[in-house]
């Protein structure tokens, strides 16, 4: 028998085209950031433009492209771009406008940036008055998200205190010297103060001080002034700033500084090593993200004070009770909760270790 095949469609133009947009489910996805977006008040954002120059995209499109993109798990911009030139669901959405990589990073590095969590938190009051979450409850939890940066190039806050001290000891070591050169016509000379933290300003002032009391300084003191100068100035102003960028931290990465460095979960190598991350918190209510924090510290138990406070101030409410697993359980967060008048489900510590003690009493 001879095999049909269905005929295809023709790839000419007609006279009168089809509506591809047509295609898309009511019920879609697509549909529903439409619709979330066009809702929510971004007068904020849009203060950002001047006005003049060129004409720019309308940012409540750009919102809508990123929000889909992530629904996604689409986050760069460079696919982003690619999917509003070849995606129905994209080009409906932006309704052909075509914004290209560039112009969505600008968008989403500078003018979304600091207003993220007002969007958000305008999505989850949308949420509540369709009443799909009360924001009576909360189940925290937390995850490490691996940054996207060298995991090998660390920066140690033991390390740079270390190496600073050490500096500092050196440049003592280097004024003392030079110091006993302009003392040497008196009969005493000055002990040598001890060792103290010295910053970058006081010995920039001692070398313009130093320079003005040398009249007609001999070639080794010259050596040591230039030293002073060009080698262990910049070194200190370095660890200075490492110090600054470190914070309250114990480490972090030179490719990604604001990540510090933490021992994820064991991956398929059962590999692990220490890399640079975030200490993502998340709140939760049937299944929906309420609230999230990132944090820089590697524990939960830390974590939890500034989590709650900025859920407050996002949500103008505070929640009634909070769910959560031992990482969180502390005296000090027993006591956080009780000021706000919260009834916290959250096992301690060493429970579980207590139930293994208790299970080993009990007699066989």
């Amino acid at each position: 028998m001879k095999v049909q095949f269905k005929k295809l469609p023709s790839n000419n133009p007609s006279l009168f085209p089809e509506d591809i947009y047509s295609k898309i489910p009511q019920n879609h996805p697509v549909r529903l950031v439409n619709e979330v977006v066009e809702s929510i008040n971004i007068d904020e954002i849009i203060k950002q433009y001047k006005g003049g120059g060129t004409s720019s995209f309308h940012p409540r499109m750009m919102i809508k492209i990123l929000f889909y993109s992530y629904l996604n798990n689409i986050y760069s911009c460079r696919k982003i771009e690619k999917a509003l030139h070849e995606n129905i669901y994209f080009m409906w959405l932006s309704r052909n406008s075509i914004p290209d990589y560039r112009t969505i990073n600008y968008f989403r590095g500078k003018r979304l940036k600091d207003h993220i969590n007002q969007v958000f938190a305008q999505v989850v009051k949308l949420l509540e008055e369709l009443d799909y979450v009360s924001l009576n409850v909360q189940y925290v939890d937390g995850t490490k998200i691996e940054a996207k940066s060298n995991r090998y190039s660390f920066v140690w806050r033991k390390s740079v205190e270390k190496n600073k001290t050490k500096l500092e000891e050196k440049i003592k070591a280097v004024i003392g010297q030079i110091e006993s050169q302009i003392k040497s016509d008196q009969r005493e000379i000055d002990t040598i103060e001890a060792v103290k933290p010295i910053d970058s300003k006081e010995l920039k002032a001692k070398i313009d001080e130093l320079n003005n009391q040398l009249q007609d300084p001999d070639k080794s003191t010259q050596r040591e002034i230039k030293k002073l100068k060009d080698d262990h100035l910049p070194r200190l102003e370095k660890y200075e700033k490492q110090l600054e960028i470190l914070g309250s931290r114990g480490s972090y990465s030179k490719t990604d500084e604001d990540a510090t460095f933490m021992r994820l979960k064991d991956d398929h190598l059962k590999n692990g090593q220490l890399k640079p991350a975030y200490n993502a918190q998340i709140s939760t209510e049937n299944q929906i993200i309420t609230h999230y924090s990132i944090h820089q510290t590697p524990g939960d138990i830390t974590t939890l004070e500034k989590h709650l406070n900025s859920f407050e101030e996002l949500n103008g409410v505070q929640s009634k009770e909070v769910v959560a697993d031992a990482g969180y359980g502390s005296e000090q967060n027993y006591e956080i909760m009780e000021e706000k008048e919260i009834d916290a489900y959250v096992k301690y510590s060493f429970y579980y270790k207590e139930q293994k003690l208790h299970k080993k009493k009990i007699p066989l």
